[in-house]
Parts: C-alpha cells; sequence; structure tokens
C-alpha cells in the first residue's frame, strides 16, 4: 500500500530535477569537446605526418621515412637516455620530497599554512623561474659569486658546465624546485579529504613514531587522490620544452625540444621527422604512465610486507628528517633565483666575482617599456579571456553536477584530466596545421583557445573541491523560501564561495601566463607574450634584459594571485 505513494511522490522529484538541470544539460559535454576534440584532432594531424601522410607539403602515401630519419639522426640514443632518464628523475625527486615534507610537517602547528606560503613560486611561471634559477646556479652565477674569490680563489667564472650540463642535471633541478611545492600542495588538499589526524592517531598509538606513521597509515589513504597530479609532473618532465631549452643540454636537446627545432626548420621536409619525434615523445609518456603504475603495485606489496613484520622504527624516520631540510634549501634557492631576476633587471654593472651589483637603475626598465607593452598586453588579455571562458564552463559543470538526481559527476568529465597528461608538443602541431587551413593562425583569438584546454582542468580542479564541499542545506534553505535557482547561484553560493573561486581563477590566469608551446603554435610568431619572448631571448648575453623580461613575466600572475587573495580577504572582513 506504501508503495504507490512513494512512486507518485518519486516522479514529480525527478521530473523537477530534470527541468532544473535542462538549461545546464549542455555544460558537460560542450566543456569536454573544448579540449578533447581539439586534442584528437591534433594527435591525428602530428601522427598522420610521422608516418609520410601531409599532403600539402608533397606527403602523399603511408611510409616509415620519418622514422627512418629520426633513428639515424647521430644523437636520437642520446636524446632518447636523456628525455627519460631527466623526467623519471625529477618525478621521483619531487614526489620523494614532497611526500617527505608533508609527513616531517604533520601534526605541526604551521603544517596547514605551508600552502599559502608556496603561492609565489606556484604562481611564477615555469620559464621565468627557470631563468631565475639560471642566474643562481650558472658558472658566474650568485652561488660563486658569493663564495668568491675568499673560498674559490676564482677571480673569473670557472669553465665549468652547470646550466646545459650534458647530464641534464640542472634541468632536473629546474623541474624539482617547480614541482616539489605543486605536490606539497596537491598532497595538502588530498589530507582535508581524509580523516588524516585519525589514521595518524591511531598508527602513533600502535608505537609508530609520528613520521613513520604518516608514511605507513595516512599516504596510502591519500595516493589516490596524489596518483594524478603524480602522473602529470612526469608527463609535463617528459615532454617540457621552454625549462629544457633554459636549463637543458642543447647537444643532444631532450626528444621535446628536438621535434620543436624542427618544426621550426625552414626546410619544411624536416616536418616529417619532427612529427616523429613528437609522436615518439607521446608513446614514451603513455609507456612511462604504465610503467610508473606497475611501480606503484610493486611499491604497495613491498610495502605491505614491510609493514607485516611489524618493525616500528626504520631508516624513514631520519631520512624524512633529510627530505624537510632538502625541501628548505630548495626553498631559499627559489627565493635566491626570483630576487636574482629582480636585481639583474634593475642593475648598472655587476662585475664577476662582486656577489652584489655595483649600483641600481631603473634606465633599464624605462627603455623596455615600449618593448613589454604589447607582450604584457598579450599575456593579460589572453589569460583574462580563457580563465573567464574556462571558469563559466566549469562553474556550469559543477551547477549541472548538483542538479543531477544521480549524485557524482558526469563519467564525461573525466576527460578534464587529458590535457594534463597528453604532451603539448604530440598534438600542437597537428592542431597548428587545422589552423593554418581554417586561416585562425596567428589570431589572438587562436592563442585564447590554444590557452583555454589547458587553463579549463586546472581551474576545473581547483574549484571542484570547494564546490562540492560546500554544504547543500544554504541552498535547500534559499529554496524553500521561493529563491530559483539561479537566484540560489547567484545570490547564496557565489558569495559564500567567492575566495576558493577567486583563487581558481588566479591559478588559471598564472597556467595561461606561463604556456609556451600553446602561443608559438597557435600564435605562429604574431601573437608575442611575456612567456615566448622572455624564452627567445634567455640564450642572450644580457642578463639584464634577460632579468627584465623574466621578472615581467613573473610579476603579472604574481600581482593577480595577491589580487586575489586581497580582495577576497577584504570582503570577509567586511
Amino acid at each position: 500500500m506504501s508503495a504507490a505513494p512513494d512512486r507518485a511522490a518519486v516522479a514529480p522529484v525527478g521530473r523537477a530535477s530534470a527541468r532544473r538541470l535542462r538549461p545546464l544539460a549542455w555544460a558537460p559535454t560542450l566543456t569536454v569537446a573544448t579540449f578533447a576534440l581539439p586534442i584528437a584532432a591534433g594527435l591525428a594531424g602530428t601522427i598522420a605526418p610521422a608516418f609520410g601522410y601531409l599532403p600539402a607539403i608533397g606527403g602523399k602515401g603511408f611510409t616509415l621515412d620519418a622514422w627512418r630519419e629520426l633513428v639515424a639522426w647521430p644523437g636520437f640514443g642520446s636524446s632518447l637516455k636523456l628525455t627519460l632518464a631527466t623526467g623519471f628523475t625529477a618525478t621521483i625527486l619531487s614526489a620523494l620530497l614532497a611526500f617527505g615534507f608533508c609527513a616531517w610537517a604533520a601534526g605541526r602547528a604551521w603544517g596547514p599554512r605551508a600552502a599559502a606560503w608556496l603561492a609565489p613560486i606556484l604562481a611564477t611561471p615555469h620559464s621565468a623561474f627557470a631563468i631565475g634559477l639560471a642566474f643562481v646556479i650558472a658558472p658566474s652565477g650568485w652561488i660563486v659569486r658569493a663564495l668568491s674569490p675568499w673560498l674559490t680563489g676564482f677571480d673569473v667564472p670557472p669553465d665549468v658546465a652547470t646550466v646545459g650540463h650534458p647530464s641534464g642535471a640542472a634541468l632536473v633541478l629546474g623541474l624539482v624546485v617547480k614541482e616539489v611545492p605543486y605536490l606539497v600542495l596537491m598532497t595538502t588538499a588530498a589530507l582535508a579529504q581524509v580523516r588524516s589526524h585519525e589514521h595518524l592517531a591511531l598508527a602513533r598509538s600502535f608505537g609508530y613514531g609520528a613520521r613513520e606513521a604518516w608514511i605507513r597509515a595516512v599516504l596510502p589513504q591519500i595516493w589516490r587522490q596524489v596518483r594524478l597530479p603524480v602522473l602529470a609532473v612526469l608527463a609535463y618532465s617528459l615532454s617540457v620544452v621552454d625549462v629544457a631549452l633554459i636549463l637543458g643540454p642543447g647537444n643532444p636537446p631532450t626528444l621535446a625540444v628536438l621535434a620543436v627545432r624542427w618544426l621550426g626548420d625552414a626546410d619544411v621536409r624536416m616536418w616529417f621527422p619532427a612529427a616523429a619525434a613528437a609522436t615518439l615523445v607521446l608513446v614514451v609518456v603513455a609507456a612511462s604512465i604504465v610503467a610508473l603504475l606497475a611501480l606503484e603495485r610493486l611499491i604497495a606489496a613491498v610495502g605491505a610486507r614491510i609493514v607485516a613484520r611489524g618493525r616500528r622504527k626504520t631508516a624513514l624516520t631520519p631520512l624524512i628528517g633529510g627530505t624537510a631540510a632538502t625541501v628548505a634549501a630548495l626553498g631559499v634557492l627559489a627565493c635566491a633565483a626570483m630576487a636574482g631576476m629582480a636585481l639583474w633587471s634593475v642593475a648598472t654593472q655587476w662585475r664577476f666575482p662582486g656577489a652584489m651589483p655595483s649600483g641600481l637603475t631603473l634606465d633599464g626598465w624605462a627603455r623596455r617599456a615600449g618593448e613589454l607593452a604589447a607582450p604584457a598586453l598579450n599575456t593579460v588579455v589572453v589569460g583574462a579571456i580563457a580563465t573567464l571562458v574556462a571558469l563559466v564552463l566549469s562553474l556550469a559543470c559543477l551547477e549541472a553536477e548538483q542538479r543531477r538526481p544521480r549524485a557524482g559527476p558526469p563519467p564525461a568529465l573525466s576527460l578534464l584530466y587529458l590535457p594534463l597528461l597528453v604532451p603539448q608538443v604530440a598534438f600542437l602541431f597537428g592542431a597548428q596545421v587545422l589552423l593554418v587551413r581554417g586561416g585562425a593562425d596567428g589570431t589572438l583569438a587562436a592563442v585564447a583557445w590554444a590557452h583555454l584546454i589547458y587553463v579549463l582542468p586546472y581551474l576545473f580542479l581547483s574549484l571542484a573541491d570547494p564546490w562540492r564541499a560546500l554544504d547543500p542545506r544554504y541552498a535547500r534553505t534559499a529554496a524553500s523560501l521561493g529563491a530559483s535557482p539561479l537566484r540560489v547561484f547567484v545570490a547564496v553560493k557565489l558569495p559564500i564561495l567567492a575566495r576558493p573561486v577567486a583563487i581558481a581563477c588566479a591559478v588559471a590566469f598564472a597556467v595561461s601566463a606561463g604556456l609556451y608551446l600553446p602561443t608559438l603554435f597557435a600564435g605562429n610568431g604574431l601573437v608575442p607574450t611575456l612567456t615566448t619572448e622572455a624564452v627567445t631571448l634567455s640564450a642572450g648575453a644580457d642578463r639584464r634584459v634577460i632579468g627584465a623580461w623574466a621578472l615581467a613575466q613573473a610579476a603579472v600572475p604574481l600581482v593577480v594571485y595577491a589580487a586575489a587573495v586581497l580582495l577576497t580577504a577584504r570582503r570577509s572582513a567586511a
């Protein structure tokens, strides 16, 4: 007797949910199409020339000639080894240091605030940071200057290779210094989603030390949440171009740099081996992700055996202390890199072995103001457009998710992670071919669209957890008072979540400001930004010019991030 009334009651609710969802039903599909379709088309446009098919330049049949040419290149083997060595080394070191630091900081009063301290490093674009790091670790850099001549005896810079060393050590260092804060932030966010304090207390009650307890009890609980960021770091480290151009070896370079170099060759026939190199980068990244997932299972099996033995004290405790000290040293190095950019940009003369410039002046900035204006404006406009569009799509998806009859995000939104894992060089060449055919390359709209592909995932992932964590009783109370879904969204949800929205937008803008390859390919050199100009100038000899461009590149996202924090803080205080 009670079943019929229940069904009758459920039907209107389902119809009401459908009516609320209908205006936003397009959001997940459009959002996925925004980046999935361009990536798929771009991959096709890169893989086809890799096998000889590009009719526009005479490739009318499928062959393996491009692969033969790639493998026959004298430095191919070294380039492949360098790519794998630097990618895996940077990823493993970054993960170990980040997890070790979080284990050491667990239970400390300042631990939850660590993410705020990392904001300047996270907001600084990779290439700007790489330029600043080169100022510090170069043979004539700040470290050698601080020790000369009183300790080293050097009156001239030593004839050693640090930046651009064939081993790729400088490239690994640059990636580690930049990726450790990112993984610490992701780990901190994951800790908020589990009962980490309870797990830690339970493990300690069995006699484990605080650090051992975190590694054994807490890390396995959050690994699912931090697995994707670790894989994203691996994919980025294996395929990075701008940082590799600044800090990595030039002959042979990494595979991604080699592909970009050949794509820019005046001889269009080099596009075929370039496409093969870009496709190989894709294969290397995919195989490396599979290998890391297999390594995950091996580590889990070994870890289970270690836990089963019941030993309460191992070598982990001193190692964790060492990782914390290393992270602190990396933080000092990061601060020195950013300070070095600022000093070089205002230095009059800075002769070796002087630890500080002989004088400071703003004349260089005054002379370069005109040169900086157009790229800075492009950076701001492209970043603002990409961030705004990404914000609209993300909010629409999150709101549609909450109005769905079934809980949870639509399965299609899992494709949001795709741009984080697919190498840029593997599909941007194909995307550029499509833009050329459509007559859209070299336009501001094309660059903004290319940036949107990467801005959207970061903004959505930054905003999703705070949005989903909002207490649904706020919306229910407003709806019970007669407010429409739109009014609930505008008058209730947005004001409460103003700070997470502002921070997510600042993160998205910082991602846009640091994009190099998407700007280079979509803009075709006609839409310069601070990043493209800074990377181009990084090979020059005048450090004052390089420092000014790198500092301007770093300053724009930092100002946006600071504005987001201050404005929302003032709103909260009011």
